[in-house]
């Protein structure tokens, strides 16, 4: 068998595959979504095994840099018992079947990707292994139960078969019902195993929506107005040709990208927009909602009112404030009209929004969802896709649109802000009786994580929906990450309040969530948990999202410059059963530092519904703090992971600077020290 090299094993398919299968489809007859070559034998949407051996995988989510096409595909290998060498992924293809069913479409955010397709694809790589092994009893004359498939071979005592080798014979089989592995020996799943995109990322091979290249082509750039805004003039130069104005836009074509932003910079074009739309008005608009808006029951248990009826229950109020993204990767985007139907490349991490932003029936569109450089909003191919596809039409060539970096960061919607107002009654036994929260954020944002962990008699927990003069999207953590801030720091600043130390304090409120108390008592352990009372620099926080839970414990202080500096953080992790611990540790300990940044860095300026870029304020990883990660074994099934250091990284540094200096921190970021 010829050695297939890691780097021809990123992007698979082409001719001389011999067998395509997936459990999702069946019936036969429903056929598949993937694309078969002459001679290959189609029975579903999620794997191909090629005469060589190559198992390629279609993934349905989008790489971020989150690790998920390798993880996805590992899944699947694991089930099949295929050798890690010879696994290679390519994106879906368009398929109603391939919709997140976690999201109820095909999207990739709130870390729903292991939880959606864990179960179609060991259900995938279950069919096509008992395929596979009876093809090969077949060949032999034996019982499929005596025959074995692992490391990409079906093995009967001293014989063995290749996969490729009996791949068209199982093709023409008849599937039976999935069965899944029950033995854990010899398994890929639990392993970290090398990521597929590692080496091509290293040595330039990977491709981004940016390196798309098509025959003569041309290239874009591109001036937007703000939201609501239009565009109300420009300059006309003698190369105005090379303008085209569209609906609240400007942009340039170009035989390059450069000369396209240089006609535009000459063009010097000039947009309306809402001055009204600032940090002062998201900061009205908030108050006014909190004082006066109209309130939604979330959830309730006991009687709230009743319990703190002539009662002084304990009160903060805490504020987030709006957050962008900050991208590395431009928007980009590249259309091609041929025969009728449109082509288009982009980062895609919401497939049908990309879709739907076409403005095209999806039966004459065809998309090529590329890898995406950073997780910074399910949106933000949409708003290049309309003007890439308007400039192909009007130039009849493939046009490639790169939004420049200051426009891609100011369009991005941003993180919803977010105003909490808490309140908490002590019981006499040491424990809180009665609990309630108001959340103020944007009227579409869904809270899931509202409801603290803890178990409290009473509670009460409210949403305010505020007339914001911005737009708002998803950012990594989700708002799980905002609503943690607020209870974590609320239930510690109580705790102290109470002149309890607080990681008893939460231990005894975490009855009904024993997996939440045993991270938590496993970060104390290792982090070495010193009480946090006065001058300890150590604070605590923990939260079940995504289907996982996590405790931190961050060690953190005020420095002689009055700059907040993070020492160490120290994670323990539930993510129920691990396929990649490797991929794990990486997606914490990136998401701590993510989120450690947010936290740190000024506010953005808000002019015209826009954040304003500018330099990350007190942000700095000169020094980065040490980070020490642990998965807590467990069987449950598999969570999410990718947000999980957002929501508690906050909360555990404010409560840290707590124990330090006794100033409490209400505001997100921490622009003020002593809020």
């Amino acid at each position: 068998m010829r050695p297939i090299s890691r780097r021809s094993l990123l992007v698979g398919g082409g001719v001389g595959i011999g067998l395509i299968v997936a459990f999702a489809a069946w019936p036969r007859k429903i056929g598949s979504a993937l694309t078969a070559a002459r001679g290959e034998q189609v029975f579903g949407h999620y794997l191909k095994i090629a005469p060589d051996g190559r198992v390629t995988v279609a993934i349905p989510q989008a790489e971020t840099g989150q690790g998920i096409w390798t993880g996805l595909a590992q899944v699947a290998a694991d089930e099949l018992g295929a050798a890690w060498e010879q696994v290679a992924v390519e994106p879906a293809p368009a398929g109603a079947v391939y919709a997140n069913a976690t999201l109820k479409r095909r999207a990739t955010a709130g870390a729903t990707s292991v939880r959606a397709f864990e179960q179609p694809l060991r259900e995938a790589g279950a069919m096509a292994r008992d395929l596979l092994v009876r093809a090969a009893a077949a060949r032999w004359d034996v019982d499929p139960a005596e025959c074995e498939a692992a490391d990409g071979f079906v093995a009967h005592g001293g014989r063995r078969l290749g996969f490729g080798q009996v791949a068209e014979a199982a093709a023409a089989l008849e599937p039976g019902e999935p069965v899944l592995r029950a033995a854990d020996s010899g398994r890929l799943a639990g392993q970290s195993l090398a990521r597929l995109d590692g080496p091509a990322k290293s040595d330039g091979a990977w491709r981004f929506a940016g390196d798309v290249r098509l025959p003569d082509m041309l290239f874009a750039s591109v001036r937007m107005a703000p939201p609501g805004g239009q565009l109300r003039g420009f300059s006309r130069r003698s190369q105005d040709d090379r303008l085209v104005a569209g609906e609240g836009w400007l942009a340039a074509v170009g035989a390059t990208w450069w000369s396209a932003e240089r006609a535009l910079v000459a063009a010097a074009a000039r947009f309306t927009g809402n001055a009204d739309s600032n940090n002062a008005a998201v900061d009205i608009a908030l108050q006014q909602a909190l004082d006066t808006g109209d309130r939604q029951s979330l959830f309730s248990r006991g009687d709230y009112a009743e319990t703190v009826v002539d009662a002084q229950a304990l009160a903060a109020t805490y504020r987030i404030a709006a957050a962008d993204h900050g991208s590395l990767e431009p928007m980009c985007a590249t259309a091609r009209f041929a025969g009728g139907r449109l082509e288009l490349w982009a980062p895609v991490q919401d497939y049908d929004a990309a879709l739907a932003a076409t403005g095209m029936e999806a039966a004459a569109v065809t998309l090529y969802p590329m890898p995406v450089g950073d997780p910074s909003g399910a949106g933000m191919a949409t708003l290049a896709i309309p003007i890439v596809i308007n400039l192909a039409r009007r130039t009849g060539k493939p046009v490639q649109l790169v939004v420049p970096a200051k426009g891609s960061r100011n369009h991005i919607p941003m993180r919803s802000p977010m105003v909490a107002r808490m309140t908490a009654l002590p019981s006499p036994d040491g424990g809180l009786a009665a609990w309630s929260a108001r959340f103020v954020s944007a009227p579409d944002l869904a809270l899931p994580g509202a409801a603290p962990p803890y178990s409290v008699p009473a509670m009460r927990i409210e949403q305010v929906a505020a007339d914001l003069p911005i737009a708002s999207g998803y950012m990594r953590g989700g708002s799980e990450a905002l609503t943690a801030f607020a209870t974590e720091s609320f239930v510690d600043e109580v705790a102290r309040r109470m002149g309890s130390e607080p990681f008893s304090f939460r231990m005894g409120l975490l009855g009904g969530n024993v997996r939440l108390a045993q991270v938590l008592s496993a970060v104390a352990a290792l982090g070495r948990w010193d009480g946090g009372g006065p001058g300890s620099r150590m604070g605590l926080a923990c939260a079940s999202a995504f289907g996982s839970h996590i405790a931190l414990l961050a060690e953190a202080g005020i420095g002689a410059d009055q700059q907040i500096a993070v020492e160490r953080l120290v994670a323990v992790v539930d993510c129920g059963r691990a396929i990649n611990p490797g991929l794990v540790m990486q997606q914490v300990e990136g998401s701590l530092l993510q989120a450690l940044a947010l936290a740190t860095r000024l506010a953005p300026e808000i002019v015209a519904g826009m954040p304003v870029v500018r330099r990350s304020g007190r942000a700095s990883f000169a020094v980065v703090p040490q980070i020490e990660v642990e998965i807590a074994p467990s069987s449950a099934e598999p969570g999410g992971v990718s947000g999980l250091g957002h929501v508690v990284l906050a909360a555990a540094v404010a409560n840290a600077i707590a124990s330090g200096t006794g100033r409490r921190l209400r505001d997100l970021p921490f622009d003020s020290m002593a809020s």
